[in-house]
Formats: structure tokens, C-alpha cells, sequence
């Protein structure tokens, strides 16, 4: 039988809702991030770092592209007879055939697949955030606790506590409480969504709540087996880490990588990320073009001004465009005198010549404020801008639009335009 000593399970099922149209046609996992990356990278590539060799990936929305991308694993070596990555979507069953309906029924319905590496212990992972960790560090500090759970927390600041899961832990790590989001935090540290199971305990508890509807991992699992008296510790983590769940966190993150010292640093040779390389030809930047501060993906061309942004590969900004602040990913094409200030164009979207987006003052949004929020114009996947008109802040732009979609050539401030059906 085979035996491996610890196995990642990654959720990557997730919608992603707050990320609006970025996420319409593909999971969050999957959305672009730093010009040439997908989010599912930087989990991926923390496993391979950390000596993990075998990674079961649970898919559910959207989850072509995702498919697509991790392939059989070759650019994270994970291209193994034994283990290596494995894609793990809901399938039907004898009887009773389900979605995956919370994290931890997620998981559940993957027993066999665990099962068949017997492992000593399992690593849940989220496929949704930015961070780079060493999970040896964390097995090892798992094993020294005799723990039977260990979760990765980090410190927030007091009053954001109340965003997050919090656990309370007494002098030597061990995990007294819980509170889920709580209105009264009684602590600052915050879980990570990042946890390592002994396989048996795991297993029980699996079993044992396989009836709970939407069994999840902070709500259910975890409370489940602080009851049962079983060994919780903390393993706290200081490093860099960024759930990038909303359009403003995921265009922060994607800024903070052009820091002049960036806080997260994609050059470091110890603690490579590994993606998917497409062959493309390599950038050509025209006599006439002015970057500064800018991240810039293979096959791309340059003819206009592009200032303190990220862009995908493969994408074209015409002669006299000018993009700043923004987010333009793959394939997009940014037509001649097109103006662009604080934008996230999405894969394949087309700019019309002279276009302006973010043009006047915030003001919230009609119909989704929550989300499209940030001062941000967001534009959808292959969607088109037609020539000549204008797009204020917090909008978002789906399907192909036409002048006459513009009244007096505006879309305004706070404003949807959905020619896709992608906003609900």
C-alpha cells in the first residue's frame, strides 16, 4: 500500500462573488493575479516548496480553466505516477449523488482518495490566497504539540478582528476558544483557513458530521473537535499574507507587487512561484513608449504610456493609450489614445481608440456597492468598449457595447452595463 506522511487538500471550488465580473466565467482560483500568475499558483507552488508531492485540488464553479491550467502538474513537478496533483470534482455516486456543499463536505466526499495514500496527516488549504509558507515548518511544530489540529492564525489589528474566525489560546499554544467572526473579539488571532489534521482525527470527525447540510470547517469541524477534548494549537504566522476575496484587496495586492521593495517578492530565487508558461515571443516595448513602475507579461506590446501597473501577457496598448493604475490582463487590447486610470480590464477585453475609463467623482454603486466599490472601473471578460466614450468609477462593463449603450457617450459613475448577463 501506498504511504505518504502528509497529503494538501485544496479548496478551489469557490464562486468568488465579491470579485464580480472577474469571477462570472471562471473560479476565483483561476483569476489572473501579477501580470503572468493565477491565484492557484501561490497555494500550489507553497506545497512543491514545502516538499508536498501530493495535492488533491477540489473543483467545482467554473472549473475548466482551472482544469485547464493545473493540467497533469508539470510546472509545479507534480507530474507523479504516485500522488503528484490530482483535479477532484463533485461525481455521481450510488444512490445519493451531491454538490459539494460546505468545505469540510467537500473533503468528505474525498475520503477514498485520502484513504488511498494513508497518510499520517492531511493539510486543508484555501486556493484563494496570496501568501508564501513553508508547511514543513508547520508539521513540525504540529508533531512537537502532539497536536491532533493545528491552525495557522495570524495577528490582525484589534478592530478588524471581528472580520475573522478568532481563536483564544492559553501560554503554550493551545487553543481554549473559538469565535466565528464574534462581535467581541477576545483575541487578535485570526485563523488563516490553513489547518493540519491527524488523519484519524480527521476521519472521525468527517464521519461523524457527514449528515450536517453545508458542513463546514470553522463552523462545524473545528468547534466539533475542540468538544470532543482533542488536541487544537495555534501555529502562529508573520509573514506576508492577503485574502484577495474583493476588487480592492485583489488590485492592492496586485499594486504592492510593484513596490519599489516589494512587501511580496516574486524574484526570490529560495521560494519560487511556479505557473503555467505559455511559448510566447518576449515584450516588445516601441521607441515611443513610456513605462515606469510596471510588471509586464510575455508577447506583450507597447506603443503608448503605461504607469504603475500590472499587464498580462500577450496584451497590446496602442499608440498615445495611457494606462495607469490598472490591472490589464491577458490578451486585452487597449486602442490608440485610450485613457485608463485605476482600471482591472479582465483576459481579452477590447478598449475602443480615445475610450476614457474613470473618468469624474465616486459615487457609490447603484446596484452592487459592496462590490464594486474602491474608485475602480471594472471591465468583464472579452468584453468590448466602444470608441470615443466615457466611464466613470465604481462600474463595471460585460458583453459587447455599443455607442448607443452610452447615453451622451457616458456610462456614469456607479452605473452596471451588462450586455453578458454576468451581473446578477
Amino acid at each position: 500500500m501506498i504511504k505518504k506522511e502528509m497529503i494538501a487538500m485544496l479548496l478551489a471550488g469557490g464562486q468568488g462573488s465579491r470579485l464580480g465580473v472577474l469571477t462570472s466565467k471562471v473560479a476565483k482560483p483561476a483569476v489572473a493575479f501579477g501580470g503572468k500568475y493565477r491565484i492557484i499558483d501561490f497555494p500550489l507552488s507553497n506545497c512543491i516548496n514545502s516538499g508536498i508531492d501530493t495535492v488533491g485540488v477540489l473543483t467545482q464553479y467554473q472549473p475548466l480553466r482551472l482544469n485547464t491550467h493545473i493540467g497533469i502538474g508539470i510546472p509545479w513537478d507534480l507530474d507523479k505516477n504516485v500522488g503528484g496533483v490530482t483535479v477532484l470534482p463533485p461525481y455521481e455516486k450510488v444512490g445519493k449523488t451531491e454538490w459539494y456543499t460546505g468545505t469540510a463536505n467537500a473533503i468528505y466526499q474525498n475520503l477514498a482518495y485520502m484513504e488511498s495514500f494513508n497518510p499520517d496527516y492531511v493539510l486543508i488549504l484555501s486556493g484563494d490566497h496570496i501568501y508564501k509558507m513553508d508547511y514543513e515548518v508547520m508539521l513540525d511544530y504540529h508533531k512537537a504539540h502532539n497536536a491532533d489540529v493545528s491552525i495557522a492564525v495570524m495577528p490582525v489589528p484589534q478592530e478588524e478582528a471581528s472580520r475573522f474566525g478568532i481563536v483564544v489560546t492559553d501560554g503554550t499554544g493551545r487553543i481554549t476558544e473559538f469565535q466565528e467572526k464574534p462581535e467581541h473579539p477576545k483575541s487578535n488571532l485570526a485563523s488563516m483557513g490553513i489547518y493540519i489534521f491527524s488523519w484519524k482525527a480527521l476521519k472521525e470527525a468527517l464521519v461523524t458530521l457527514s449528515e450536517q447540510s453545508n458542513c463546514d470547517f470553522g463552523k462545524h469541524v473545528i468547534p466539533y473537535c475542540h468538544e470532543k477534548g482533542e488536541r487544537l494549537v495555534a501555529y502562529e504566522y508573520n509573514g506576508y499574507w492577503k485574502d484577495v476575496g474583493t476588487l480592492g484587496s485583489y488590485w492592492e495586492a496586485n499594486m504592492e507587487l510593484i513596490d519599489i521593495i516589494p512587501e511580496f517578492n516574486l524574484y526570490e530565487e529560495f521560494w519560487k512561484i511556479y505557473t503555467k508558461n505559455d511559448i510566447l515571443p518576449p515584450q516588445y516595448i516601441s521607441e515611443e513608449a513610456v513605462l515606469d513602475r510596471c510588471l509586464i507579461g510575455d508577447g506583450t506590446e507597447i506603443y503608448g504610456e503605461v504607469h504603475n501597473s500590472i499587464i498580462g501577457c500577450g496584451v497590446v496598448i496602442e499608440e498615445g493609450a495611457v494606462v495607469r493604475d490598472s490591472i490589464v490582463m491577458q490578451n486585452a487590447v487597449i486602442h490608440a489614445g485610450a485613457v485608463i486610470d485605476k482600471a482591472i480590464i479582465a483576459e481579452q477585453a477590447e478598449i475602443g481608440e480615445h475610450a476614457q475609463l474613470g473618468v469624474g467623482g465616486e459615487v457609490p454603486n447603484k446596484v452592487k456597492p459592496a462590490i464594486y466599490s474602491f474608485g475602480l472601473t471594472v471591465i468583464g471578460e472579452k468584453a468590448v468598449v466602444p470608441p470615443d466614450v466615457k466611464i466613470g468609477k465604481n462600474t463595471a462593463v460585460t458583453g459587447v457595447t455599443v455607442p448607443e449603450d452610452y447615453p451622451d457617450g457616458l456610462l456614469a459613475g456607479g452605473e452596471i452595463l451588462d450586455k453578458a448577463g454576468d451581473v446578477e
